[in-house]
This record gives C-alpha cells, sequence and structure tokens, in this order.
C-alpha cells in the first residue's frame, strides 16, 4: 500500500467516527495488521494476498475480500454479516462457527474449505467451487448455490457426500 493510499483510507476512517453525546464510538481500524478479533468493518481489501492470516473472532461485517486471496486462513468465530468474498480464493480456509449471514461468495474458490457450524442463511455461492468442503452443521436456510460445484462436499448432516458432478444442489 503506497503513502497516499494509507492517507486515504486513514482519512476514511476517521470520517466514519460517529460522534453521541458524552463521548464517541471509533470506527474500524482498517489498516490495523490481520490479527485475532480485529476490528475491519466495512473496510476493503480487495486483491490481497492473506493465506494463512488468523482472523479469529474478527469483526468482518460489510467487509470486501473479492479477487482476495485467503487460502489456509482462519476465520473461526468470525463475524462477516455481508462480508464480500467475490472471486476470492478460500482454499482450505477455515469459517468454522462464523456468522456469514447474507454473505457473497460468488465465484470464490472454496475447495477443501471448512464451514462446520456457520451461519450461511441467505448467502450467495453462485458460480462458487465448493469441492472438499464441509457443511456439518451449517445453516443454510435461504442460501443460493445456482451453477455451484459441490463435488465431494459434506453436507449439514456431517454424513452425506455429494456426489460427483453435484452442481447447484448435494446429490
Amino acid at each position: 500500500m503506497n503513502d497516499h493510499t494509507r492517507k486515504v483510507m486513514q482519512i476514511l476512517c476517521l470520517a466514519m467516527t460517529i460522534v453521541i453525546p458524552g463521548g464517541s464510538v471509533n470506527a474500524a481500524d482498517c489498516a490495523a495488521p490481520a490479527a485475532p478479533g480485529v476490528d475491519w468493518q466495512r473496510c476493503y481489501h480487495d486483491s490481497k494476498n492473506m493465506s494463512k492470516v488468523d482472523l479469529t473472532g474478527a469483526r468482518l461485517q460489510e467487509t470486501s475480500f473479492q479477487r482476495g486471496i485467503l487460502d489456509g486462513a482462519d476465520l473461526q468465530k468470525a463475524d462477516g454479516f455481508r462480508i464480500r468474498l467475490i472471486s476470492a480464493s478460500l482454499r482450505n480456509t477455515r469459517l468454522d462457527n462464523g456468522i456469514f449471514t447474507e454473505g457473497d461468495f460468488t465465484k470464490a474458490n472454496a475447495e477443501g474449505a471448512s464451514f462446520r457450524d456457520a451461519d450461511l442463511r441467505r448467502s450467495r455461492f453462485f458460480r462458487a467451487v465448493l469441492r472438499g468442503a464441509d457443511f456439518t452443521g451449517a445453516r443454510l436456510q435461504g442460501a443460493d448455490f445456482l451453477h455451484a460445484d459441490l463435488s465431494g462436499a459434506r453436507w449439514t448432516d456431517g454424513e452425506k457426500i455429494c456426489a460427483e458432478g453435484s452442481v447447484g444442489g448435494c446429490n
């Protein structure tokens, strides 16, 4: 990230500070390094390589990782309500026990990813690659798997393995 981009991000974060009577509530620190529990709400981390980062318990509501690389990352227990992972690489990423309600995983490559006990209600997986992913215990009400490749994925009951060629649903 160059100095100009860093300054623009700092100004945007300052502009997002909400002032309330008797004090203030600070906005997320979008320039903070990746770490467990980091607050990156409404931040943009598009096209970044974040392979193997530990974002356990991070606050990622409405955060964008479009075209990002998060292979092998740990997003367990993260709050990613309305997260944008469009065209992101999530191979072997752990999203267990996370909140990803209304998340956008369109065209994401989440091959071998673990979504165990994750809240994925109303999330979009349009054309996502979910081969060998684990959805054991995941909440999928209203999730859209249109044209998603679920071959070899473990389904919510923890028993069923989707057949080779399962596209758009687990067969």
